[in-house]
């Protein structure tokens, strides 16, 4: 088996995290503009309407990606292609039905999951949970067979429409009740941003198909050509899919059951007990979710692009008893993921304010956001490993253990949540918290349940630490050069007597910064010995990057 087979997962991970970034700065990049339209409140009504929807569609479609790939792919793995589809095939009638049921519940249930005024964008959500397990199939089929470009593609085109169909129908249906209360217009923008991700989902839908179409003929051949004797019953196949969906759908349904906990927490308490309106408290809780989170969640991208990549390639590995191999894909796994997060963590903490000010400047939260962002930091780190290990560990087969420690976190974060609540002053800080310990507590579990399960010991110093030190000095550096030519800005206005505006000293600061940010932590981490000549040859692009390290002297 040659190099490039070895680290095709990196490499299609490299496709998935790529393309998972873009999309989440597509996705903050219109939120800006959108906020600016809907504002806080809106953006408060939302985002409570979103966490709902995004746990019914935890339950009914999300997980159906992770689950299938799995399972087609152990399938796969021993060349049974006649089985494999019938997976597939079948897994369209189960998420017909789970989803339909997720959708109607959505629907339905509008009033019983949020407050009066998010019920009607709940509502508007409710047809895209459907849509998007018919389109969680095709996606998983397609990681099964270990090939991210169509996936990575469709979450590209389904965020561009869902920026363009949300600026624009909240917008015009703004503008339809304009007369009306600043609530209610609110109300009525948040129900339009709602409609644009409906769009985007149908329409990646669309591409999946057609995708899956045009192979549609060498998919038959490769079907017909089979020549495994054991052909799966129907009974057999759902009870596959079942058996792994259930737990995959628990497991991240309660790792994501936080937010939706942490919400109603902070409602009820700051409504009962802090005297807070509902627009009030759903208004400062979008600031943390709608804002802070959002930052926070660009550099997870990377973690649950790797997660993808590497459940149906540790399914192969694990189902052929290589266990080898399949503890050296997830230290290689690891350590990408760390090399990435890491300094994304400190130059969020360094940054953050610049950051918000570039992505959300609406003046009057500015400094709250930022604040929380560098509160939860180190949150990138957690929550990146714990996605990656909890794809580790179903992979494996041990479905379960995640699902044991979601539910261990979140009642050990719950039990630290309420009584800061009622207790302290600490409100929004104390979501931060909770966001920060719960990751923590999914790390630490998970990270020894691995070590029992496959007798994985993790290599610390060149995967935590010099990573760590490399991004400590590259936030020094990158602290330095952007308070230094802001302080040269202002001093250079005064002087000349010009104007120059908050957003563009911004900007001038803030690009230099991060390209000098980049170039000294990679120039850090080959010197100090965290990437080796080998390490980098694995990496998507390694051959550009190692071209680079040897122009710049760092490696020989």
């Amino acid at each position: 088996m040659g190099t490039k087979k070895k680290n095709g997962f990196i490499m299609q991970a490299g496709i998935l995290a790529a393309a998972g970034i873009l999309v989440r700065l597509i996705g903050i990049l219109y939120r800006s503009p959108l906020v600016a339209i809907i504002g806080d409140e809106g953006n408060g009504y939302y985002n409570t309407a979103y966490n709902i929807y995004t746990i019914i569609l935890l339950v009914s479609s999300y997980s159906i990606p992770s689950a299938i790939s799995k399972v087609i792919a152990a399938r796969l793995a021993r060349k049974e292609y006649r089985n494999a589809q019938k997976i597939f095939n079948c897994s369209f009638i189960y998420v017909i039905i789970v989803g339909g049921i997720g959708s109607l519940a959505c629907f339905f249930g509008a009033e019983f999951f949020v407050g009066k005024n998010s019920a009607a964008v709940l509502r508007i959500f409710a047809p895209t949970i459907f849509l998007s397990g018919l389109l969680g199939v095709l996606r998983g089929y397609f990681q099964a067979h270990r090939t991210m470009l169509q996936t990575s593609l469709s979450q590209i085109i389904e965020q561009i429409l869902n920026a363009i169909i949300s600026i624009l129908a909240a917008y015009l249906l703004m503008q339809a009740v304009s007369g009306e209360s600043k609530t209610t217009q609110a109300v009525y923008g948040a129900a339009g941003s709602a409609l644009g991700t409906g769009s985007g989902v149908l329409t990646a839908l669309v591409f999946m198909w057609l995708i899956y179409l045009l192979n549609r003929s060498s998919i038959r051949k490769r079907v017909e050509r089979d020549k495994t004797k054991e052909e799966l019953s129907y009974t057999a196949v759902f009870g596959i899919i079942i058996g792994m969906v259930t737990p995959v759908v628990l497991s991240t349904f309660i790792y994501n059951l936080n937010t939706v906990s942490n919400l109603k927490f902070y409602q009820e308490i700051m409504q009962i007990f802090k005297g807070f309106s509902e627009a009030e408290a759903t208004t400062s809780y979008g600031l943390y979710s709608g804002k802070a989170m959002q930052i926070i969640n660009i550099p997870v991208a990377i973690a649950s692009s790797m997660s993808a990549a590497i459940i149906p390639t540790i399914a192969g590995t694990y189902e052929r008893h290589e266990k080898k191999e399949t503890n050296r894909k997830v230290a290689q796994a690891i350590k990408v993921t760390m090399l990435i997060s890491i300094p994304s963590a400190v130059g969020l903490f360094i940054l953050a304010k610049p950051v918000v000010m570039l992505l959300y400047p609406q003046r009057a939260s500015v400094d709250m956001v930022a604040s929380m962002i560098r509160a939860m930091s180190a949150a990138v780190v957690f929550y990146a490993l714990s996605t990656l290990t909890n794809a580790v560990l179903q992979g494996s087969g041990k479905v379960n253990k995640p699902v044991l420690h979601a539910l261990y976190s979140l009642i050990i974060q719950t039990l630290v949540l309420v009584p800061l609540l009622l207790y302290t002053d600490m409100n929004l800080y104390a979501l931060c918290l909770a966001t920060v310990l719960y990751s923590f507590l999914m790390c630490i579990m998970n990270s020894f349940s691995i070590r029992r399960h496959l007798g994985y010991k993790q290599e610390a110093f060149r995967t935590f630490l010099l990573p760590f030190i490399s991004a400590f000095w590259m936030g020094l550096v990158t602290a330095g050069v952007y308070y230094g030519l802001d302080s040269g800005i202002l001093l250079l206005s005064e002087t000349a007597d010009i104007v120059i505006s908050d957003m563009i000293r911004n900007i001038i600061c803030l690009i230099p910064s991060l390209l000098i940010a980049v170039f000294i932590y990679f120039a850090l981490v080959i010197k100090l010995g965290a990437i080796s000549k080998k390490d980098l040859k694995t990496m998507p692009k390694g051959h550009v990057l190692l071209r680079i390290a040897k122009k710049m002297h760092l490696i020989r």
